[in-house]
């Protein structure tokens, strides 16, 4: 039985430790910042709270280190189909639990999730699946109309929530997985311009709420709705950028701990670091972010099989939108759309998400060559 829940020492000779501990400095670096940016009003609650997610985040690592991937390859339809299913329970007025006026969580027993963080990792699973059986040739009438069915079930379900700032991850998942699977560019260019008509046809409708573009049309003229819809992103940028080189230090940060900048434990904790830490603190935190996506990136390139391949492309792919747009939206370069920053933001569902994920690229990395015994 112990033998079990025990890794061979040759499994874990191939193990990925940089990006083990590079992961745990964010998520070490990440619960500093919650507790500046919380303390003030809640005390120790959301500190508490964000140890707890890691420490189960890490326990999941282990445990699904223990599961050759390939075996996780064989139950993909299940994950996906799991994910779909907790997007329909969304559906359903009973389990909907609406946060700052999108209705993308549900709630079980008092228990608050946001399904879409998982369906994400489905569709990854799923499509990686798929061009496995499909053997890599995604340049068939056939296979991308197959494969671009199940992306858009689960990203559907989404869109009516409406959860834009998911949409969009998912989106640039599936589109790094069609890129680097060799997709004809002119099939991505039509695609892009399809998306670009759909979009077009969503903002003349009710399916994206007036907030959400408000949140577009204010990014171009901050200064009309400094008082409404841009003060969030003005307070940010005015904390950042009095944090200078070195920043303030840390339980410093008079915009973070007057309260002048909402939700700064969750979407906007970049403006933490920028206030407290200063440019030193933002550039070290990319570097970090850095280093696990250039550590991913190299497990992909050497990765066994085309399944391992695209699953960490998926989530290269998400992590690297992720990161971009948290941080732009703080400094005011792209719109609020609410994404999380991969192990530094507070929030169960996504550091239990990013977690399953940083899970899936060390299981690939470790045993991307056949183990002798």
């Amino acid at each position: 039985m112990l033998e079990k829940l025990t890794i061979s020492r040759k499994l874990l000779k191939e193990l990925d430790f940089p990006i083990i501990v590079t992961t745990i400095l964010i998520c070490i670096f990440g619960s500093l910042n919650i507790y500046s940016a919380s303390h003030m009003s809640s005390g120790y609650y959301y500190l508490k709270a964000q140890l707890i997610w890691i420490v189960i985040g890490i326990a999941l690592i282990y445990f699904i280190l223990l599961i050759d991937y390939s075996v996780i390859k064989d139950y993909a339809v299940i994950i996906y189909g799991f994910g779909v299913f907790l997007l329909i329970l969304n559906c359903i007025p009973a389990f909907q639990y609406t946060v700052n006026g999108a209705s993308s969580w549900i709630k079980i027993g008092g228990i608050s999730m946001q399904p879409s963080e998982f369906a994400k990792v489905g569709i990854i699973v799923m499509l990686a699946k798929q061009l496995e059986d499909m053997e890599g040739n995604i340049n068939s009438v056939k296979n991308i109309a197959k494969l671009t069915m199940y992306a858009l079930i689960p990203m559907a379900l989404i869109v009516k929530q409406p959860d834009m700032g998911m949409t969009m991850v998912c989106f640039f998942a599936v589109l790094g997985i069609y890129f680097i699977s060799g997709l004809n560019f002119k099939v991505i260019l039509g695609g892009i311009l399809g998306v670009t008509i759909l979009g077009t046809i969503a903002w003349n409708s009710s399916l994206i709420a007036d907030y959400q573009k408000m949140r577009i049309v204010s990014l171009f003229n901050p200064e009309k709705y400094e008082a409404s819809y841009s003060l969030q992103v003005t307070q940010s940028k005015i904390g950042i950028g009095s944090g200078g080189i070195l920043g303030k230090g840390f339980l410093k940060g008079t915009q973070i701990s007057g309260g002048y900048v909402p939700e700064s434990h969750t979407d906007f904790i970049f403006s933490v670091v920028g206030e407290e830490w200063g440019l030193i603190g933002c550039l070290v935190l990319i570097l970090f972010y850095v280093i696990i996506m250039y550590r991913s990136i190299k497990i992909a390139r050497e990765s066994k099989d085309i399944f391992g391949t695209m699953v960490c492309v998926g989530i290269i792919s998400t992590m690297l939108f992720s990161v971009f747009q948290n941080i732009g939206m703080t400094v005011g370069l792209l719109p609020i759309t609410g994404i999380t920053l991969p192990f530094m933001s507070y929030g169960g569902s996504s550091m239990l998400s990013a977690f399953i994920e940083l899970s899936l690229i060390l299981n690939i990395g470790m045993r991307r060559k056949k183990i002798n015994f």
